[in-house]
């Protein structure tokens, strides 16, 4: 489960998510009218101001759950919970990504009738969520760009 499980990286920019965000909220938007939107911390909190303010949404919350530990994934750890005495009828969860399904797992145990959204989804955790925009493989690590700074890059042949 250490980094030789990742093969490739796919590096998003941040216009590439916030083009990614504005689908998938148009896709939520022909689903039904969303009470409130919980973003799961941390991934989660900037597709869930983008998908908020797209959708009108005011009401936005949290759930933390902890499974990553660089670029391994161990288990998930609750550190905020959340609860709705309807089990979250008409939220929203939003997360950036849906990897094992492990958070995604944890987070539904909290809201069972809330319907649960990922930008971009891996084979494995695909049967968590109920949408995603884009799959990409299991063997491939996401490189989000509030994960990476740019930084200058030395030409293969340099003026002399």
């Amino acid at each position: 489960m250490g980094e030789d499980r990742y093969h490739s990286t796919y590096a998003i920019s941040w216009e590439r998510i916030h083009q990614d965000c504005k689908m998938l909220a148009a896709r939520l938007h022909t689903i039904g009218k969303w009470e409130r939107i919980v973003g799961v911390a941390r991934g989660g909190l900037i597709p869930a101001a983008i998908i908020a303010r797209e959708l009108s949404v005011k009401l936005v919350d949290t759930v933390c759950v902890s499974s990553y530990a660089l670029r391994t994934q161990g288990e998930a750890s609750i550190l905020k919970e959340i609860s709705s005495p309807d089990g979250g009828r008409n939220w929203l969860i939003i997360d950036d990504l849906v990897d094992t399904g492990k958070t995604a797992r944890v987070v539904r145990s909290l809201l069972p009738n809330a319907y649960f959204a990922t930008v971009y989804s891996k084979p494995e955790g695909r049967p968590y969520v109920d949408t995603y925009i884009m799959e990409v493989t299991q063997d491939t690590w996401i490189l989000f760009p509030w994960d990476a700074e740019y930084a200058y890059s030395k030409p293969l042949v340099e003026d002399h």
